[in-house]
């Protein structure tokens, strides 16, 4: 239940800071590390504010899960190029 707390008091504190710095920095900041096609553009702010806050407090409370979550994914990413590489050159 402690770790739970922690959790939602991180979580309010990160929300909020975000969407009070959203003009001033934040939107400016996902535009500059996302994709074309995910670029906030100053829109989709409570989304965007709300999945920083939920990444931000989990890697607070459970810093190794995220980490390996982070490295599964880049791994099973590995794997669907090498294999997508490798079925191109078969298909040829």
């Amino acid at each position: 239940m402690t770790i739970f707390l922690i959790w939602v008091i991180a979580f309010v504190l990160i929300a909020y800071f975000a969407n009070k710095r959203w003009e001033n920095g934040v939107s400016q900041g996902l535009d500059k590390m996302l994709p074309s096609v995910l670029k906030t553009h100053g829109g989709n702010r409570y989304l965007w504010v709300v999945a920083l806050a939920v990444l931000g407090a989990t890697t607070l409370i459970r810093p190794v899960d995220v980490l390996l979550v982070a490295i599964l994914l880049a791994v099973i990413a590995l794997v669907v190029m090498k294999l997508a590489n490798w079925a191109s050159r078969i298909a040829h």
